[in-house]
């Protein structure tokens, strides 16, 4: 039976426990330039220093152009490398692996980055428009998202995560309700999968074997049931790691058992761990030890992902570890947006 404070070797990276810092934008903290700040390193360091085994940062623009906000990271210009590498380093230095997500908001641009957003097909989201995706545009989206992934390796992290959930750009290709596109890029879900896929070949062909390729994934990207044969199809690309979270709004919610005592999205990845031999991380709603270590113990997933937890209380894994309570979560929205714990009510230290 494995524990929550297990290690797991992923790529000759050993991973010292379950527990992980998922991606969560913290806007405010850097400018429109997209650089790490102190801030931003002081930020990883009170994760990787609280005994968190894997931390993923937050959504890093792999374009100027498809920022999520104007104040969101970078990682669209070799310039970003050296602020980049200070957070790898504060990770190294307490035995944390860490990867960068990477990612393109596409349709969800917004106008103050973007006045005309792009996207797999011309859309209109509430008077909002966004323009159609050339072939020529998905070969340089494509080519962003490689010079990404080998700027985190220059960076000096133990890999990456493609952000392909929560109707982003990858998502967007990924979904029948966006992506209308009638050629090799829309259409079956062969097709629909191609953009993503092709990215995820481009990547593992130039950053070496011992670099980690993970994959945010929707659990219900259209439905569970498809989503658990585009897994398998992740899997044998070579994804190393797959990450499941939610898909865009509007497609289908699987129905949850009635004994089952988490949400849907981690009875999403739970189900996907059942078909796929790499390892698969869970998120959402999970924010105590009992929690976490029941799900490992069972061996539903893999890792746990604790986000709010951890901005409540950055030493969440050390506690846990000595059987110490960390401090609750109090459930205020505080922390939903900007997803920063500095002005948390339940921080206490």
């Amino acid at each position: 039976m494995s524990n929550l404070f297990d290690s797991m070797t992923i790529k000759n990276h050993r991973i010292k426990n379950r527990v992980v810092v998922p991606p969560m934008v913290c806007f405010g903290q850097t400018e429109e330039n997209g650089f790490v700040t102190k801030a931003k390193v002081e930020h990883y360091e009170s994760f990787a220093k609280g005994g968190a085994g894997l931390i993923i940062l937050e959504a890093h623009a792999v374009e100027k152009e498809g920022r999520l906000a104007n104040t969101q990271l970078g990682i669209w210009t070799d310039l970003h490398i050296d602020g980049l590498k200070r957070v790898a380093e504060v990770c190294h230095k307490y035995d944390a692996v860490s990867l960068v997500q990477i990612h393109h908001a596409g349709i969800n641009t917004p106008r103050n980055v973007s006045t005309l957003p792009i996207c797999p097909s011309s859309f209109n989201r509430n008077g909002s428009l966004s323009r159609a995706m050339t072939l020529d545009d998905i070969k340089r989206v494509q080519e962003s998202f490689l010079l990404a992934a080998l700027r985190s390796k220059k960076a000096e992290f133990n890999g990456i995560e493609l952000h392909g959930a929560h109707g982003y750009l990858i998502d967007q290709f990924m979904s029948p309700i966006i992506n209308h596109r009638t050629d090799k890029y829309g259409g079956s879900i062969e097709n629909r999968m191609r953009f993503g896929l092709e990215i995820v070949e481009m990547i593992k062909a130039e950053v070496g074997k011992n670099f980690i390729i993970g994959y945010r994934m929707g659990g219900n990207e259209p439905t569970l049931d498809e989503e658990i044969a585009i897994a398998k199809v992740l899997e044998d690309k070579g994804v190393d790691l797959l990450h499941v979270s939610a898909g865009i709004q509007g497609e289908t919610v699987p129905k949850v058992p009635k004994e089952f005592c988490h949400n849907w999205i981690v009875y999403c990845g739970m189900e996907i761990k059942k078909i796929v031999k790499i390892p698969v991380i869970v998120v959402n709603g999970i924010k105590t030890p009992q929690q976490a270590s029941e799900i490992i113990e069972n061996n539903l997933a893999d890792f746990v992902a604790i986000g709010r937890g951890q901005l409540v209380d950055p030493n969440w894994a050390n506690k846990a570890f000595i059987n110490k309570e960390p401090n609750p979560c109090l459930n205020c929205p505080k922390c939903l947006w900007f997803k920063d714990g500095r002005n948390c009510p339940g921080r206490k230290g």
